[in-house]
């Protein structure tokens, strides 16, 4: 089965409604750069690459007027991708034409990417992966999930964990790998470690929301436990992520800004709430991993062992 996130009709962007996934398989037709706002702010798409796509077509729907940047770009505060599309269309001549081009590069990106990260991955591999980071995610193909593919000739399994408290791996990446028919065990968030240590997982590969001038990652919160649990476990720890979501005008982590979203994610889920009332949250959606604990970053261009400022800084500016 395909799995198509994102289709443009002409005077209307159809999105798949993830916040239906896995029960139901339903579009959200947009007609206007605020409904697709609305669309990315309320997770009816969500990923990184995905929101930029997304994003470029809100302008088409917005004319290329000024209000439709400013709201489309007060959507979500983290995925770089959203604020990449949203330059690149301010300086297109053709607003059509260039939403369309940013979707095929991202969906070819995802495919080199695929291409790349596969050849890293053992015969059998069990790989652990953490939040949605397949077509769902993106343009077609994913990111993380994309090697998965790639590298499914090669028996791989997943062991995808469930991502609290959104969901998002035991809702989303587990229908994919059903539909795809990839070996896929869901976990909770917390069993990580208690695989790792019994050696039933042999790495972790997530995607990225925003990468760092020095290779600082922010992805779903979560990620930052499992790459110090993979250092732990001796593991190797790869991020899948396409150019557009490289910020060489972020030096590091620390200055990645954290989208906090609705405590009721929290507190209960689809109506059934858990959590007491009166009770404070937090619920930041993305956390920071050290460069230091990324075995290799995964992108279109190549793959960078070792990330750092000189390594991230070369392959901008040569591509190799």
């Amino acid at each position: 089965m395909t799995v198509e996130p994102i289709r443009w009709k002409g005077d209307a962007l159809e999105l798949l409604d993830q916040r239906e996934l896995p029960e139901r398989t339903v579009y959200l037709s947009c007609r206007t750069a605020q409904e697709v706002a609305d669309a990315i702010r309320s997770m009816v798409v969500r990923g990184a690459p995905a929101i930029g796509c997304a994003a470029a077509f809100g302008v088409v729907l917005g004319k290329g007027s000024r209000e439709s940047y400013d709201v489309l770009a007060r959507s979500r505060p983290t995925a770089i991708n959203l604020f990449w599309a949203l330059e690149r269309m301010k300086k297109a001549a053709n607003l059509e034409a260039e939403a369309k081009a940013i979707f095929e590069e991202d969906l070819a990106a995802n495919r080199a990417i695929g291409r790349l990260g596969a050849e890293l991955i053992p015969q059998g591999a069990r790989i652990l992966t953490y939040c949605n980071t397949g077509a769902l995610a993106t343009a077609g193909h994913g990111t993380a999930l994309g090697v998965v593919r790639s590298a499914k000739a090669k028996n791989v399994s997943v062991i995808a964990c469930e991502t609290r408290p959104y969901l998002q791996g035991a809702r989303l990446t587990a229908w994919e790998c059903v539909q795809e028919g990839i070996p896929c065990t869901l976990v909770t968030d917390n069993m990580a470690g208690y695989l790792m240590s019994r050696g039933e997982a042999d790495l972790v590969i997530v995607g990225a929301d925003r990468i760092a001038a020095n290779g600082d990652v922010a992805n779903k919160i979560g990620t930052y436990p499992l790459a110090v649990l993979a250092r732990r476990h001796a593991l190797p720890f790869y991020v899948a992520a396409p150019l557009s979501t490289f910020d060489a005008k972020i030096a590091d982590g620390s200055k990645i800004p954290i989208e906090e979203r609705p405590p009721e994610e929290v507190t209960g889920y689809r109506g059934t709430r858990w959590a007491p009332q009166g009770i404070s949250v937090r619920n930041p959606a993305f956390d920071v991993t050290p460069a230091e604990l990324v075995t290799a970053i995964i992108c279109e261009k190549a793959v960078v062992r070792d990330p750092d400022r000189a390594r991230l800084q070369a392959l901008m500016s040569t591509g190799v």
